[in-house]
């Protein structure tokens, strides 16, 4: 038995040391296309260097949606080609937390994998390695829910849009948070879903959002492209902030929640001064970057009416968002957005600062909306 397994181990380290006497070699030589890309050197000034990249933790959410024409929008992807070098896969997810940390971490996976590629196996396989990548990333959170519910807490918007729009209210069936919990555990387990590398980002083909073609396209997983940065931020050295746990529990109230949940009347307005003069309805907080906008929308505002009111708001090149409600104590002080203030949204808009917008509505409520535009409330 020894004598096989030694023969094994031999011809495995024979296949794999002229792969690395090759990468040696070529980065020896200089840059080569393709593969020098892999290569890089660590920036001097990391955190300039982090705080100048595009699509960060920090900035508008992965848009889904666009007032860019589907046709348009698919024709300026398909003129960006894809990275001509090796599609280098991930390396193995090294979970370290405790149980509790494993069970929010696969809970909080599969809701992202569901939310994000509905029942597909390789998409849901796909948004669980970015949001490990992510993980592993200096440029985002350090725990599995703190990448997955990144910005859900801020004025300007989420990573992942379904946190803060309202998709939260949308359900599930047992079959299917089992199967996307399977596949959540087995990549905290160490499985990797080669096919997108060390992507970082993703977007669907039918939109362009601004930071598309600043980074590297790297491949396709049914209707979605995927991405990671330029330079050394896009190579493996650079995701190798380990994981340590901590989790934190995403089903828990906001500190504020029960607070803004009970209160009847709703906030007092608070209106930033120089807030634009809007018809359809009435704007009830307004942060003073003018980046956050809370509003109460008239009963007989229509689809058309609250995308008015919200780019009214929001004229300037920058992230902004607009929700609304159809009644003024429906209104949260503030965010993140409480359980049953997010239940009851009425209409939720998000801009990013090249002008790509996401505009959903409660269709149940808001007649005239083409299906897409809804804000899920089941699948």
């Amino acid at each position: 038995m020894q004598a096989p397994l030694s023969r094994q181990l031999l011809v495995t380290v024979l296949a794999v040391l002229p792969m690395l006497a090759f990468a040696l070699a070529c980065r020896l030589a200089g840059p080569l296309p393709g593969l020098d890309a892999y290569f890089p050197p660590a920036p001097a000034d990391e955190a300039a260097s982090l705080a100048a990249l595009p699509g960060r933790g920090g900035d508008a959410p992965l848009l889904q949606q666009s007032t860019l024409p589907a046709g348009d929008a698919m024709a300026r992807n398909a003129a960006i080609p894809f990275f001509a070098g090796p599609l280098l896969p991930a390396a193995p997810f090294r979970f370290a937390g405790s149980e509790t940390d494993r069970t929010r971490a696969a809970d909080c996976l599969a809701l992202a994998a569901m939310a994000e590629a509905g029942p597909s196996d390789d998409g849901q396989r796909a948004v669980i390695q970015v949001v490990l990548n992510r993980v592993r990333h200096p440029a985002f959170a350090k725990t599995v829910c703190g990448v997955v519910f990144e910005g859900s807490e801020r004025a300007t918007g989420c990573q992942f849009s379904f946190t803060c729009d309202g998709s939260l209210a949308r359900r599930y069936s047992e079959a299917a948070w089992a199967a996307a919990r399977t596949r959540a555990v087995e990549a905290l387990g160490g499985r990797v879903y080669a096919g997108v590398g060390n992507a970082t980002h993703y977007h669907t083909d039918w939109v362009f959002p601004y930071w598309s073609p600043q980074l590297v396209k790297l491949a396709r997983v049914e209707t979605h492209l995927f991405f990671r940065w330029p330079g050394y931020w896009g190579t493996p050295q650079a995701m190798r902030a380990p994981y340590r746990g901590g989790e934190p529990d995403v089903t828990a109230p906001a500190p504020d929640a029960a607070a803004s949940d009970a209160a009847t009347p709703g906030p007092q307005p608070t209106v930033a001064p120089g807030a634009p003069a809007i018809s359809g309805g009435t704007l009830t907080m307004r942060d003073a970057s003018g980046k956050a906008n809370f509003v109460t929308l008239d009963a007989a505002s229509g689809p058309a009416e609250a995308l008015a009111l919200a780019r009214k708001l929001c004229s300037g090149a920058t992230t902004c968002r607009v929700l609304g409600w159809a009644d003024r104590a429906q209104i949260p002080a503030t965010f993140p957005l409480p359980p049953a203030a997010r239940a009851v949204l009425l209409f939720s808009y998000t801009r990013d600062p090249a002008g790509a917008e996401i505009a959903l509505y409660d269709c149940q409520r808001i007649a005239g909306v083409a299906r897409e535009q809804c804000i899920p409330r089941a699948r």
